[in-house]
């Protein structure tokens, strides 16, 4: 089996590649660059009328990288929905020695103290790479995606990568961008400096929408 080191995975993030297993009882990670790259344009970023509503609402404590462990294991983990998840346990070692290199973040939601939602990636220069994203209560998750898209607009980030786009993110104005074209990006991205802003998750919902949307 071939080791991979956190510093390996950041080489293969700035190269255009991640891993992936099977699934979460297959211990063998594969490395995948598809032909076809998930973008999230942050300039384009679309919110709609109902998860302004809710955002404005301010139902849940919106906090950054006080749980990364929490939302990675909550991604990972069965539920009714969804009998196994493509993160295993080398992936899950891998992502959680990221975070505490700092290369890493989770953006998660709280609701009467317990964590109800959230999501995690990696951040390389001014490129973020969403891995993945979970919820307990309903918008939690979409939630989190706006905060994190106000954060990186502040932090003049240039690439939110979604890795594969489906109808879910497409309501957030995902695209697909040729291989060639992606790597233009981040190429662009990785020799750009950005700072992942931590300002407090209880900003009022009208502020954290203007820096998502403006």
């Amino acid at each position: 089996m071939t080791t991979i080191t956190p510093q390996i995975l950041l080489k293969a993030y700035a190269s255009g590649v991640f891993p992936m297993a099977e699934s979460a009882d297959d211990s063998a990670l594969y490395w995948v660059e598809p032909e076809y790259r998930g973008l999230i344009p942050l300039d384009r970023f679309k919110v709609s009328r109902s998860l302004r509503k809710v955002c404005r609402r301010q139902l849940f404590e919106v906090r950054i990288d006080t749980a990364f462990d929490g939302v990675i294991d909550a991604c990972a983990a069965r539920t009714p929905d969804r009998d196994t998840t493509w993160i295993n346990d080398r992936i899950l070692a891998l992502y959680k020695q990221l975070f505490k290199m700092g290369f890493c973040h989770s953006v998660e939601c709280w609701q009467d103290g317990q964590l109800v939602g959230g999501l995690y990636g990696v951040r390389i220069g001014a490129a973020f790479f969403g891995e993945s994203m979970f919820t307990r209560e309903r918008d939690a998750s979409k939630v989190a995606l706006v905060h994190l898209v106000a954060r990186l607009r502040v932090g003049r980030f240039k690439l939110l990568d979604a890795q594969f786009i489906n109808d879910h993110l497409k309501q957030f104005g995902a695209i697909e961008l040729p291989r060639a074209d992606y790597h233009e990006l981040l190429e662009e991205a990785l020799q750009t400096d950005a700072e992942f802003h931590t300002f407090t998750g209880d900003s009022d919902g009208e502020e954290v929408l203007r820096l998502a949307l403006d």
